[in-house]
């Protein structure tokens, strides 16, 4: 019995030894990391709020001087697009955005359109490229500005999308347990 109980203490050392030397892989550091990173967390909560509304929904807004629920979704979409094609150093296609009286379907091709032109602009920053000065309009911002500032609009723009879902009972994909 001694050596039974030894035996699994000792087994038990070793194998919180292995988990102890498997930590986390460090995330990456820097300024392009970092607003990557934040772009691939901020994208998972507005796709998730904008495909959990119901499509009876989409037209939905609390109050007669407010956005529809899809007006969001699209404007999303629009400033996505906006400023993903000046990173990615194409033109802005307006037609890109649906109608705001578009059904479900059509609302959320647009906006998973408008994450993917993101997604392929924001893998292509790096530290070296960060400050490059690019022209958007009358405007003059660097990519790391673009960038700061898309995340920053999809953040605010999420805070939107979940109080509609909350006021229609449903539960924010952030809110989710």
């Amino acid at each position: 019995m001694r050596i039974e109980m030894t035996l699994a203490v000792l087994g038990l050392v070793a194998s919180s030894a292995v988990c102890g030397a498997q930590a986390p892989a460090a995330a990456p550091v820097g300024p392009a990391a970092e607003v990557q990173a934040a772009y691939n967390r901020i994208k998972p909560n507005v796709l998730k709020a904008a495909e959990k509304m119901p499509e009876a929904d989409f037209q939905y807004k609390p109050t007669p001087d407010i956005r529809t629920f899809a007006r969001i979704v699209n404007h999303v979409t629009e400033a996505q697009f906006h400023t993903c094609s000046a990173l990615n150093g194409v033109p802005f296609e307006p037609k890109a955005v649906p109608s705001d009286t578009a059904d479900k379907a059509t609302v959320l091709a647009g906006l998973t359109a408008s994450f993917a032109a993101c997604d392929k602009a924001y893998a292509s920053l790096t530290d070296a490229t960060i400050t490059e000065v690019l022209t958007l309009g009358p405007v003059k911002r660097s990519r790391i500005g673009l960038a700061w500032g898309n995340v920053s609009h999809d953040n605010e723009q999420y805070a939107e999308l979940s109080t509609y879902l909350r006021l229609k009972g449903l539960v924010p994909p952030t809110a989710e347990k």
